[in-house]
């Protein structure tokens, strides 16, 4: 009897059992939880200001690297968004801006400075650094998040560990989602099977849509 069972489960990770499942399906939703279920990523900065020691590209690519909790409900992938701009709109991006500067003594900058427009969509960690500043120096910019998935870049990968191991039963197997906070592990995980099953689908459209040779 097939049947999947959830042995784990906290805010980082989770770990699901499946039973009597062809281990290629399950060893498929851990490959499509790594590369095709999308979060938000800083994507494009507008440097405005900078004097610290740190050049603008290596800034920006540090901004790409902070995790940014997601919404999947209410937002779009940008090239699926009615907007059609390179720019973006409130469905397909959000923005976060930072302006500061060091007084009198040296600042870290963390992502705790960063001020997003939206509620939900912001860093998973408000301590993560991202440049010090001497006295007198300054960075002021704007950073513009989207949606993207880590086949395209591993900075939109939602998940820090994703594997699959041997059960007790040979036959069964273990799933293990660790997620780096953009997503609960559970919406990893329903995500990926929905991308699975659609995937599925188009296969089987494909394999109908074929015309065999009238000769055989």
């Amino acid at each position: 009897m097939n049947s999947i069972k959830v042995l784990e489960r906290d805010n980082n990770h989770i770990v699901i059992e499946f039973n009597n499942i062809p281990r290629q399906y399950v060893n498929a939703l851990r490959r499509l939880s790594i590369s095709e279920v999308p979060t938000f990523a800083i994507d494009d900065v507008v440097i405005l200001e900078n004097s610290s020691v740190m050049h603008d590209e290596a800034v920006a690519h540090r901004l790409g690297l902070i995790p940014l909790r997601t919404d999947l409900k209410r937002f779009v992938m940008p090239h699926l968004c009615d907007c059609k701009s390179t720019l973006g709109c409130s469905n397909c991006r959000v923005l976060l801006v930072l302006d500061t500067e060091s007084q009198d003594k040296t600042k870290v900058i963390t992502s705790a400075d960063l001020i997003s427009e939206d509620e939900v969509v912001k860093p998973v960690n408000k301590e993560i650094p991202i440049v010090s500043l001497a006295p007198g120096q300054k960075l002021k910019f704007e950073a513009y998040a989207r949606l993207g998935t880590g086949k395209n870049h591993a900075k939109w990968q939602p998940t820090s560990v994703a594997v699959v191991k041997d059960s007790k039963d040979e036959d069964d197997s273990v799933l293990v989602i660790e997620s780096n906070g953009s997503l609960k592990p559970e919406e990893i995980v329903l995500e990926a099977s929905k991308i699975l099953g659609s995937k599925i689908k188009e296969f089987d459209s494909v394999i109908q849509s074929l015309s065999l040779p009238k000769n055989i």
